[in-house]
């Protein structure tokens, strides 16, 4: 238990309170130090009351004093107190400066991205509160509580504390059921905020001057009203110069410091009205400290700069005068020992990787917080992001393609617009798809399949080049099974995007067929018949034409060489023979291959059976018929004809293969009877 409070120092606390109340001054710190001297602690609650009393009227004369020459020493101040103590007093405090003093709402704007941007919870819980009154408002029909709100909610998007989702909400809610006032109050946002969505969604903008126009147009409104609306098409043929996004001045958060949030029109929010209220807090003295440590987060790093920005400044003087004072000698010295003067700098290397986390962090928030593909691509451009950046930014909407319930076609508007750019934003994409498809085997079959589409449509709408295909060759040792599912899916968005024909003659031309050599073959039989089945059993059999062409026309070659291997290898003897000895029936000696049979009948006058021993029947008739004919032929000797050109002559008069084959027959069986038997057969005939 605390000590009981003496009587003294309670009677010189009434005291004082009674003059402080009267106007008299009385030093806080005397007060302070009798009340805990009472209450015996810091605990207390009536010492807690005395500070957010404290509290309170701090942060009522700092936003009342706040504009565009003292913000910074303002927001200096404001974080030496307690703002997470006092969040609700100080949103309290700014909503109802900015209601009396309107013009003053870029100023508090300003004030609020700077705090926002170091205590979140400040701006969140504004805009909510903002919003909650507009509602109110707008159901009760109170026009100034709703022009307040508006405008603050329009100067804290320039700002880019709240999204500009709401504030388009907003407006198409005022013209759905459009009367005088909500036009009013539609009108001034679009002059207070109409360049930033110009910007950043041009396309709902557009709408909501469609809507305007008509409005004007149909003539049921005031002529106040509606000179309102030619005032706002004015403001925009003129494209804003009086009406800036932020005020010269009032630009003070770096971009990379703001804090957007993205609160809706119809979402569940809560005012928290128990922060503008006194409460007690059991563990004061740890929540002070914690608070101490932020301060300390916020405003050290400033003041350590400023003394290093003084020491940097006193050693640069010093310098200079050893400079002057040395003079020449001074120069020597620095000519004999360089090494000495000069400092190694020290090159820090982020091994964590912060700056891609965030830079990937703020590209996909970009793409999700955007309502069409126009304005997703406009605000990456904005960006500004350098050409070996361009990579990390097509992975991410690779991977937030990905990462959907449902392949939508959203980003594979993105993708199409950002590849058109430029020829580097091409490239990048075709570097991403070699890569996706090299490391398919790491995504889900959900991912695997948005993943496949968003390609698919990038190649029917020719923004991924063709040549990319380059990578892929179909055959069962080159790919997965995720790859094959990979390509099924990718081939299935093509023929929906462009259709069979349009896909078959795209297939087919010039330029195109090279690069698609891997997965439409034309050469190798294995590789032909394995991309042939995998197109049937996925449906599109139709794409494999000219693939079943080129197999069976390598089957075709493939026999006919087999043929010739035959007729070269089977065949009986066909070199020239000599008979040695003269046979009776002959009246020179052969030198050369026998004749026909016209010449044996010219020289024997035999018919069908040849005199010599040795010659086949079946090479006979193949081979001389037509020379036997010719009317210079001698009797005593026959041409001199090669074995090759017989062989020619043979396949020339042969015809098919089945032919080949059964002449190949009879001349062996003919070449197996001997010499005595064709004799007798030849006197048997005579």
């Amino acid at each position: 238990m605390a000590p009981g409070p003496s009587e003294g120092a309670k009677a010189e606390y009434e005291r004082l309170k009674a003059l402080s109340d009267n106007g008299t001054y009385v030093p806080r710190v005397k007060l302070r130090a009798l009340m805990e001297q009472i209450n015996g602690g810091e605990g207390s609650v009536e010492l807690q009351r005395m500070r957010w009393d404290t509290l309170k009227k701090e942060i009522n004369g700092l936003v009342n004093k706040v504009n565009v020459s003292n913000i910074r020493s303002i927001v200096v101040e404001l974080f030496k107190l307690n703002l997470h103590r006092g969040m609700g007093l100080l949103v309290r405090t700014l909503m109802k400066a900015q209601n009396q003093a309107p013009t003053f709402t870029p100023v508090y704007a300003s004030l609020v991205a700077i705090l926002n941007s170091k205590i979140p919870e400040i701006g969140k819980l504004l805009v909510s509160r903002l919003v909650l009154q507009f509602r109110k408002a707008f159901k009760r029909n109170v026009s100034v509580l709703s022009i307040s709100s508006t405008t603050f909610l329009a100067h804290l998007c320039n700002q880019q504390v709240c999204h500009e989702i709401i504030v388009l909400e907003i407006m198409r809610l005022l013209l759905l059921h459009p009367t005088d006032d909500s036009i009013d109050i539609c009108c001034s946002m679009l002059k207070q905020c109409g360049l930033f969505l110009q910007e950043m969604s041009s396309n709902a903008v557009m709408g909501i001057y469609e809507q305007l126009r008509v409005i004007l147009q149909e003539g049921k409104i005031q002529k106040r009203t509606q000179f309102l609306i030619e005032i706002s098409f004015q403001i925009r043929r003129d494209g804003y110069k009086d009406h800036p996004v932020v005020p010269e001045g009032l630009d003070l958060v770096d971009e990379e410091d703001l804090v957007t949030h993205e609160i809706r029109l119809d979402d569940k929010l809560k005012a928290h009205d128990n922060l503008n209220v006194f409460a007690m807090d059991e563990h004061y003295d740890e929540n002070e400290e914690k608070y101490n440590q932020l301060r300390h987060e916020i405003l050290g790093s400033d003041d350590e700069e400023e003394e290093e920005e003084v020491e940097g400044e006193d050693v640069d003087e010093h310098e200079q005068l050893e400079n002057e004072y040395d003079g020449e000698h001074e120069v020597e010295s620095h000519d004999e020992q360089p090494s000495s003067t000069s400092t190694p700098q020290t090159v820090i290397k982020d091994m964590t990787e912060t700056n891609l986390t965030n830079f990937r962090k703020t590209i996909y928030l970009t793409l999700k917080g955007s309502m069409s593909a126009d304005e997703a691509v406009h605000k990456i451009l904005k960006l500004r992001v350098k050409t070996e950046e361009e990579v990390r930014v097509v992975e991410v909407i690779v991977q937030g393609c990905s990462q959907e319930r449902t392949y939508t076609k959203y980003y594979g508007s993105v993708g199409e617009k950002l590849s058109g750019q430029s020829s580097s934003w091409a490239d990048a994409f075709n570097q991403v798809f070699k890569e996706t498809y090299e490391t398919i085997h790491r995504l889900e079959p959900n991912q695997l399949r948005n993943v496949s589409k968003f390609w698919g449509h990038m190649l029917s709408s020719d923004a991924l080049g063709w040549e990319s295909l380059e990578c892929i060759k179909l055959t069962e040792s080159d790919t997965s099974s995720a790859g094959r599912i990979f390509l099924k899916f990718l081939f299935q968005e093509l023929v929906e995007e462009l259709g069979i024909p349009h896909l078959k003659e795209r297939l087919t031309e010039d330029f195109i067929a090279p690069y698609i050599e891997g997965i439409f073959p034309h050469e190798d039989s294995q590789h032909l018949q394995f991309s042939i089945n995998y197109f049937t059993a996925i449906g599109l059999g139709i794409l494999t034409d000219d693939m079943r062409d080129a197999l069976d026309a390598i089957k075709r070659k493939r026999i006919e060489e087999r043929g010739r291997s035959l007729s070269r290898s089977g065949t009986p003897s066909r070199s020239p023979s000599y008979s040695r000895t003269p046979s009776p029936y002959s009246r020179t000696p052969s030198r050369s291959p026998v004749r026909g049979r016209s010449d044996r009948r010219r020289e024997g006058g035999f018919n069908d059976r040849s005199k010599s021993p040795s010659r086949s029947p079946a090479s006979a008739r193949a081979g001389y018929v037509g020379r036997s004919r010719s009317p210079n032929s001698h009797r005593g000797q026959s041409p001199a004809i090669s074995g090759g050109d017989y062989r020619d002559s043979v396949r020339y008069r042969s015809g098919a293969l089945n032919d080949q084959e059964e002449e190949f027959k009879k001349s062996n069986f003919y070449s197996r009877q001997t010499t005595r038997q064709q004799h007798a057969r030849h006197r048997d005939y005579h």
